[in-house]
């Protein structure tokens, strides 16, 4: 007689709402099983764009399981974090980088979004959950106890937190965190002021961010035994994936929307597409569109190359309707890989920041389908805020010097209809 193998099952829900049935067999498939009610709901929570009614794959997204070896499905593996991070949390669990599901389960009572994933006991798993397997055997999940159980996708070092008194503690599953908190690194020097400054720049120039804190590490409690240099500061965001209440607001980046693995997260498509996805697909295509073109020229003048498919997300206010979300992981990142000159994704067929002109953004606005006078106003707003606040505000921003330095040698290289200093 062939011997049973195990799996364990994880019921997925958006705001009360089931949306299906994750199973983690002991080989290592993993299968997501919709829930029929969710398929024919027409009111349905938004689960991932593609899922929304006027998508043309709306229809036969939900027709068959997910099935994947090893990985989950990218709407779902990209939940999970990157690097350090991940190197951790599988350590904790002495599980295998790459074995997503026991992650993934730790790590599902705090995911970004709005997505909830909760252990099923064996007797209550539904008959069709497992129709698919022959001589299995459902167990209880088991999740560890006394460890932070969140996610937070991206290869630094960061944790999800609450704040009480002044004081940021590792959330737990009775208390979301509501910031998140990115320790320094132990690579580069000061990071946390470079995106903290970095995130305030973008900001005079008109877009949209959460809250921004550089907070004293020793305001930070019970964080991990994780290395740390010996800098002052950690960088806080406040999390727009929870509300004022910290209620849940469902997100997904755009390797999510594109069902790319995190390793696929560059080169792999450019921003028209990206650019489309918002104009059509959105419930404020024009505005969002207008806010991405912004946020495509600081990421140029602020010397930004790693704005690739994770950096950029949509959010669901209404439960239902995707919008862009605010702006995040914006950094001088030519500080740390001196000589760098290129963005993450192509842009009208380019990627040199140095190459780069009002004409490329045309060019991008054109094949998007966005009228350029639509479009036009709002990167001269940028360009004429970057000349008239940044050089003053970065003199007295917390930026260390030598990154300064480099900042402003960048701003008098760029083309001269974007130049932001003369050299």
């Amino acid at each position: 007689m062939m011997a049973s193998e195990t799996v364990e099952v994880l019921k997925l829900s958006l705001h009360d709402v089931t949306v299906g049935y994750l199973a983690g067999c002991q080989g290592g498939k993993n299968i997501l099983v919709f829930d029929q009610e969710y398929i024919t709901n027409p009111d349905r929570p938004t689960f991932t764009l593609s899922g929304i009614a006027d998508h043309p794959a709306s229809k036969t997204l939900f027709s068959a399981p997910w099935v994947r070896q090893q990985r989950l499905h990218p709407v779902l593996s990209n939940l999970l974090p990157e690097g350090a991070l991940r190197e951790w949390f599988a350590q904790m669990l002495k599980v295998h980088p790459e074995n997503e599901f026991p992650l993934f389960a730790q790590l599902a009572a705090d995911l970004p979004g709005a997505l909830i994933a909760e252990p099923v006991e064996p007797d209550q798993i539904p008959e069709n959950v497992l129709n698919h397997r022959t001589t299995i055997e459902p167990v209880p999940r088991m999740v560890f106890d006394g460890r932070p159980h969140f996610s937070l996708a991206g290869i630094q070092m960061k944790f999800s937190m609450h704040e009480a008194d002044g004081r940021f503690n590792v959330s737990q599953p009775d208390k979301l965190g509501e910031w998140i908190v990115k320790t320094p690194s132990t690579r580069h020097k000061d990071v946390p002021a470079n995106e903290y400054t970095v995130m305030k720049l973008a900001e005079l120039a008109g877009v949209d961010i959460p809250e921004i804190k550089l907070i004293k590490l020793d305001q930070l409690e019970d964080l991990p035994p994780i290395n740390l240099p010996p800098e002052a500061y950690a960088y806080a965001i406040r999390r727009y994936d929870r509300d004022e209440h910290r209620n849940r607001i469902q997100a997904e980046d755009f390797a999510q929307v594109l069902f790319k693995y995190a390793h696929e997260k560059y080169g792999t498509t450019n921003f028209e597409q990206v650019g489309k996805i918002v104009y059509e697909f959105t419930g404020h295509g024009l505005a969002n569109v207008q806010q991405m073109a912004r946020r495509l020229l600081i990421n140029i003048l602020l010397g930004n190359g790693d704005a690739h498919l994770k950096n950029w997300s949509l959010i669901y206010p209404d439960q239902t309707t995707a919008e862009l979300a605010p702006a995040y992981d914006i950094v001088y990142t030519q500080a740390f890989i001196p000589g760098e000159s290129q963005i993450s994704l192509n842009l009208a067929g380019n990627k040199d920041w140095y190459a780069m002109n009002l004409s490329h953004f045309e060019s991008w606005a054109g094949s998007i389908g966005a009228p350029w006078r639509a479009i036009q106003p709002h990167l001269e707003d940028v360009i004429e805020k970057a000349r008239a606040h940044w050089p003053e505000y970065l003199e007295q921003s917390p930026m260390n010097d030598i990154h300064k330095t480099g900042l402003k040698a960048h701003w008098a290289k760029l083309a001269d209809d974007i130049k932001v200093l003369s050299p």
